[in-house]
């Protein structure tokens, strides 16, 4: 407490204003012209190892980003942060976003995530390009951007999301239709998921899984499980030094490379037929991000292998939870989901010959998305949600901050979640208003959208979880009234993405 009081009384002539003058809306007075050293920036209090310990005891931290986001409030935007032997600076306004970029480095370091990494160091398994850095994670980011990130590549794989898009939707009308009320009330989230790793699978590998039918296969809901048991186990595993966990956290060590071996051998049994159909013919139209990887022949299998199982494990939770949360708020808002319908419809025609016109002919649904992935000033219950709390940084030369100065090799996490909620970026933050992204648009000003991250860094899988998230909701749009009983916000907990801790019941009626 003491040290608390101490904070505040050196920060009220300076971080303390900023802080309440930022949430009023309302201009600060500027920094001064002399740099800060590092020492003098705020330090979150309490004693890194007993922070670690209650991470380890509580199998995670499930409330870290309103921890941090009170911390940004009791502090100012930038502060110190330790846990365990892990030192960082957190940061949140757009300005700093700015900074990192432009000292960014054509080959920028980002800490890799250590349980994650053992796992693949313990099996002999290849790192793609999530886990890598320096001159192996460029030459691999480079071959892989053409086929997954690019414009061209984005035209190629939006047809076949399109037709599982397109199934999903006939899927669920057959089931509202079989009730007399028009209408059908359930858990959406099993459904989700399952169109999620159907479009997925399809987009990567070429191949349908059959999961939108009515007896999803055994290994996709296995895969389903694996996944969500690794990313709980990374959580629990990632700020704990690995000497140390190999001995305290057994159990969840096993869990984790379990998950980890059936989400390989499922990504690896896919891989083989591909190649082996691969060798005995070129096919005669497109067949799949993998499959054009492999043909073009400039990356080793094992590194084929290694980034498309990254991109397996990452696009199923980080695309199926934005939309569940979308449809959640378009149904207590039937205004905007009303306009969003009405643009869907005017566009259907074209988007029915034109799959590919989907990316320019739905601004708005385009704008719903990110400000679902935005987040709002309203702890603990909170309205949108970013995939990830943070984008993470390891500068590679020195910067300033907030007038202090950050030494190169300072490990910098942006706090996404917080900057959602300053009121002086996102006016009226408490508000579900996807127009604010076309205003910004038209009038020439960018809000920050770091959902999936910045720079040369940013994820990999960015253009094919929008376009499944777009697709499916151009077509539920087209079909169904989304409504709910629910107007409550839904609480969200840290699994190391962000994922609700209940899910409100949905119905969807049909229309016409």
């Amino acid at each position: 407490m003491a040290f608390r009081a101490k904070a505040r009384g050196w920060l009220a002539g300076r971080w303390l204003s900023l802080s309440w003058a930022r949430a009023l809306g309302t201009r600060a007075a500027p920094a001064p012209k002399a740099v800060l050293p590092f020492e003098a920036i705020p330090r979150c209090p309490g004693n890194k190892w007993m922070r670690l310990l209650q991470i380890w005891r509580a199998q995670g931290s499930e409330n870290l980003h309103l921890e941090i986001h009170r911390t940004f409030q009791e502090l100012g935007p930038i502060f110190r942060y330790d846990v365990g032997g892990t030192h960082m600076v957190h940061v949140m306004l757009p300005e700093d976003v700015e900074r990192l970029q432009r000292v960014e480095s054509p080959q920028p370091w980002r800490p890799p995530l250590d349980p994650w990494l053992a796992y693949r160091q313990h099996r002999g398994h290849k790192c793609g390009v999530f886990l890598l850095n320096g001159p192996e994670w460029r030459m691999n980011r480079l071959k892989l951007n053409p086929d997954v990130l690019s414009p061209q590549a984005v035209q190629k794989y939006i047809p076949m999301v399109d037709r599982v898009a397109r199934d999903f939707s006939k899927a669920l009308k057959s089931r509202v239709l079989q009730n007399a009320r028009g209408s059908l009330t359930l858990d959406i989230q099993p459904s989700i998921f399952s169109y999620t790793i159907e479009a997925s699978n399809l987009a990567l590998f070429g191949e349908r899984l059959g999961l939108l039918g009515h007896s999803p296969s055994a290994a996709s809901l296995n895969f389903i499980r694996a996944l969500e048991a690794m990313l709980k186990s990374t959580t629990q595993l990632m700020f704990m030094p690995r000497g140390l966990s190999r001995w305290t956290s057994t159990k969840v060590w096993k869990e984790h490379f379990e998950s980890w071996d059936y989400i390989f051998q499922y990504a690896n049994n896919a891989i083989q037929k591909i190649y082996q159909e691969l060798a005995l013919g070129r096919p005669q139209h497109y067949s799949g991000i993998v499959g054009e990887l492999l043909m073009r022949s400039d990356m080793t299998l094992e590194a084929v292998r290694a980034n498309s199982i990254e991109l397996t494990a990452g696009s199923v939770d980080t695309t199926a939870y934005p939309l569940l949360m979308t449809l959640f708020e378009l149904a207590r808002n039937p205004d905007v989901q009303q306009a969003l319908r009405q643009e869907s419809l005017v566009a259907e025609a074209r988007i029915a010959e034109h799959p590919q016109r989907a990316t320019t002919e739905l601004p708005l649904l385009r704008a719903a998305l990110k400000e679902t992935l935005r987040t709002l000033l309203d702890a603990p219950m909170h309205r949108l949600y970013p995939v990830g709390i943070s984008v993470d940084r390891q500068v590679g030369s020195d910067v300033v901050l907030q007038n202090y100065h950050i030494p190169a090799g300072t490990l910098v996490k942006v706090h996404v979640y917080s900057l959602g909620r300053d009121p002086s970026v996102f006016p009226r933050p408490e508000r579900y208003h996807p127009q604010r992204w076309l205003d910004n648009r038209s009038s020439g000003t960018r809000s920050p959208n770091l959902a999936f991250g910045f720079g040369l860094r940013q994820c990999l899988g960015r253009r094919l979880a929008e376009t499944e998230m777009l697709l499916l909701l151009h077509h539920v749009l087209n079909n169904f009234l989304v409504e709910t009983l629910t107007q409550e916000d839904v609480k969200m907990i840290y699994q190391f993405i962000l994922i609700p801790s209940t899910l409100p019941l949905l119905t969807f009626r049909a229309i016409n």
